[in-house]
């Protein structure tokens, strides 16, 4: 076992491949403690250099709306009234606290990604 770090896109795509390759390998083994080094620096790599930003408020809104089958006349009751929820929606008039407790409560939207 010959593990460095990861500092370039090449190393990088070379653990890649080295991981396809332990795959499946059983644990407290050289090749399961290989796997799982190899795991770490990699998910140590993608964080610093393909970061996964929280996703904007109104798209987690219309996304839960499409995973329940929400309509916006449905969503009002949640936010009020349908104009409002055409506002929000569009981008014109900010999520209330009052808006944001009843999403996280009621529809189950992480009130930090809510809170952007």
């Amino acid at each position: 076992m010959n593990i460095k770090p990861i500092k370039t896109e090449a190393d990088y795509n070379n653990s890649i491949k080295r991981i396809e390759e332990l795959w499946g390998a059983k644990m407290n083994t050289p090749e399961g403690d290989e796997l799982d080094l190899l795991a770490t620096l990699v998910e140590s790599y993608e964080m610093k250099h393909y970061p996964i930003t929280p996703p904007d408020p109104i798209d987690a809104i219309k996304f839960r709306m499409e995973q329940m089958g929400l309509t916006k006349t449905e969503l009002a009751k949640y936010l009020g009234s349908q104009s409002r929820v055409s506002e929000i929606l569009g981008g014109k008039r900010d999520l209330t606290l009052k808006m944001v407790r009843t999403l996280y409560k009621d529809l189950k939207i992480s009130a930090d990604v809510l809170l952007g």
